[in-house]
């Protein structure tokens, strides 16, 4: 399955133990994650500045993602797609990468609940939909 990981749960996997953390483990263990340069820095700037993981540690955990994700290009889309402009690349990495899923717990992007036939869902409808 290839699955877009919004950087709201790559960074709550790393501040604490729990369902996000679990996820991540899922991905990397058989699964295609796809990322964006955006969503990498993203997740590097979050987990120094609001979660205050040390620069060597957060340097560790870019390098694994690099290392088992596939970094793409996302696609542009229209500004109109969604509540928040912000959140465009989300969209457009799923199509650019032929997601199956997109994980996230951003609000604006669930209520989509799809996005061109592919499932926005939050952790929680995530770990459900895998144990189907």
């Amino acid at each position: 399955m290839r699955i877009v990981l919004d950087a709201n749960v790559v960074i709550a996997a790393f501040a604490a133990r729990g369902l996000c953390d679990t996820i991540i483990e899922f991905c990397l263990d058989s699964h295609d994650i796809l990322l964006s340069e955006d969503l990498i820095l993203e997740i590097s700037s979050n987990l120094r500045k609001k979660i205050k993981i040390a620069p060597q540690v957060v340097d560790k955990i870019m390098n694994l993602l690099r290392e088992n994700a596939e970094v793409l290009i996302p696609e542009h889309l229209s500004s109109k797609l969604c509540r928040d402009p912000d959140d465009l690349h989300v969209l457009g990495l799923a199509i650019t990468g032929k997601a199956d899923c997109i994980v996230t717990g951003d609000k604006d992007l669930l209520v989509l609940k799809k996005f061109h036939n592919i499932p926005i869902l939050s952790p929680r409808e995530f770990s459900v939909f895998i144990h189907k």
